[in-house]
């Protein structure tokens, strides 16, 4: 289990974030995304007899690097039905919560999941659970050039998104996308080589955003959070791109993805968080030179607030 854990993901941030929870040992703890188990790992240890962790990961992949241990539920959907699911087992309350919500290295490694652009033979699927019924060889096949811009530019942020959406539309009127080689060779009419290795990346992470419709979930996971966690208890996040960040922080400082302040009658701020971290935290040097997946990572942590913080 623990040679295909570590080859599946190196969580980043893997001390600081577990950390972050400052766990106490008889507590309930939710780890929102599983993978390779690092975090699971790391917060179990850490645990006593009478613990409890939750795990969610939709991905069916990931079931070989469960942990045998008495004190671990697994739940095998998104996170974005986190609450549902914990009231299914009788859980009402959680002493702490974390999410890392980068993209494993098994699904950037394995050409067969369509994830990079280094495998110009795979088919163009990027679904985080394989069970999900849109690839995104389907969305590139069928979404008009409005929409298609649209991700691009937002989920992107890509300056030629109107381009590559123009692109994209005239390829697939002579022939219909299937691989990454037939994505790769489209762009590569518009695309200068020499940016090709800045422009790829966000091209794949804007269809795989959309694939998986991650900001909604993310957006619905966070919310849920605030009624989830006991007084005192702690949200950890580990977001690898700005889309993310921004709605985190936000989420931390506010209580919503908006970022809209709050007040009461006499114009004190509403939120149901402390910040921990009043900047987020990166890797080291040493970190990034052992695993440069970590490079953009940034961990963001906040506190329920308890009646006496209000």
């Amino acid at each position: 289990m623990t040679d295909n854990a570590n080859v599946y993901h190196v969580p980043a941030l893997l001390n600081e974030s577990v950390d972050a929870l400052n766990i106490r040992d008889n507590g309930v703890y939710v780890d929102a995304t599983f993978g390779g188990g690092g975090h699971s790992r790391e917060i179990l240890a850490r645990l006593n007899s009478g613990a409890k962790l939750v795990a969610f990961d939709r991905d069916g992949d990931v079931l070989p690097n469960l942990p045998n241990d008495s004190r671990f539920l697994f739940v095998g959907n998104n996170f974005r039905f986190m609450q549902n699911f914990l009231r299914y087992h009788g859980i009402k309350k959680v002493d702490g919560i974390i999410a890392d919500l980068g993209v494993s290295s098994h699904h950037f490694d394995h050409c067969e999941r369509g994830f990079s652009f280094r495998f110009p033979e795979a088919p163009i699927d990027m679904r985080m659970g394989q069970q999900s019924a849109t690839m995104a060889s389907a969305l590139l096949n069928a979404a008009s050039q409005d929409k298609l811009q649209q991700i691009f530019c937002e989920y992107g942020e890509l300056k030629q998104a109107r381009k590559i959406a123009q692109t994209i539309v005239a390829a697939r009127a002579d022939k219909q996308f299937q691989t990454v080689g037939n994505l790769i060779d489209c762009l590569a009419r518009i695309i200068p080589r020499h940016e090709e290795n800045q422009t790829f990346p966000k091209v794949f992470q804007a269809l795989r955003i959309e694939v998986n419709r991650e900001m909604t979930a993310l957006k619905h996971f966070l919310e849920q959070t605030t009624a989830l966690l006991s007084p005192k208890g702690r949200l950890a996040v580990i977001s690898y791109h700005s889309l993310e960040d921004r709605m985190v922080k936000n989420f931390m400082k506010t209580g919503n993805t908006e970022g809209q302040t709050v007040k009461d009658f006499y114009g004190n701020e509403i939120t149901p968080f402390v910040l921990i971290t009043k900047k987020a935290i990166v890797p080291d040097d040493g970190e990034i030179r052992r695993n440069s997946r970590s490079r953009s990572a940034k961990l963001r942590t906040a506190e329920k607030k308890s009646c006496h913080d209000e």
